[in-house]
């Protein structure tokens, strides 16, 4: 994977618990908060009538089953298509 340096301006408070951590522990903390602010998102445009849920699943990058889990752990009734359907049942 190649990679590419960032600089980044934080409260001094984050920035010390920052720097003890490690370049792996820092990339992961990142790539776990896009995954979910993708989510959010996702779930936010889905809820205002913007889009479909597949393409909430879509844009946010994961299936509709893994979205619907997202969805009712944030107290939303998510429409169950036979694709959701047939994921939950492998």
């Amino acid at each position: 994977m190649s990679t590419k340096a960032l600089t980044l301006t934080v409260p001094v408070s984050l920035a010390q618990e920052l720097d003890l951590a490690s370049q792996g522990f820092l990339a992961e903390i990142l790539e776990r908060g896009l995954h979910e602010l993708k989510i959010e998102r996702a779930l936010e445009r889905y809820a205002r009538g913007g889009i479909s849920f597949g393409a909430a699943a879509h844009h946010a990058g994961v299936s509709q089953s893994e979205l619907a889990r997202h969805a009712y752990a944030h107290g939303m009734e998510p429409p169950f298509s036979a694709e959701t359907l047939a994921e939950e049942l492998t």
